[in-house]
């Protein structure tokens, strides 16, 4: 299974919940999560998708970990099974 096959579910089941999923392209800071997620409710988080048994590079996870200390969600998908989980724990 490639990422961009895990990529392209999680954009589907999010529209299936009524949200949007868009790319998130950070000119001059690398290193950010692939996508942002917005359901409904003003509910939503970031993304990093990575093909199975993937880890984020040390960037990534600098990255990962700031975003996380200024209080916002980020979750790593590497696999499809992963996406209603992560979805559900979004809508909380």
């Amino acid at each position: 299974m490639r990422e961009k096959q895990i990529e392209k579910k999680l954009i589907t089941e999010v529209k299936k919940r009524g949200g949007i999923c868009p790319k998130w392209v950070s000119p001059g800071f690398d290193g950010v999560p692939d996508r942002i997620v917005l359901l409904p409710g003003g509910k939503f988080a970031f993304v990093e998708v990575k093909a199975p048994g993937e880890k984020p590079r040390p960037l990534q996870v600098s990255r990962h970990k700031l975003l996380r200390r200024l209080g916002f969600r980020v979750y790593v998908l590497d696999d499809m099974s992963q996406i209603g989980g992560i979805l559900d724990e979004i809508m909380l």
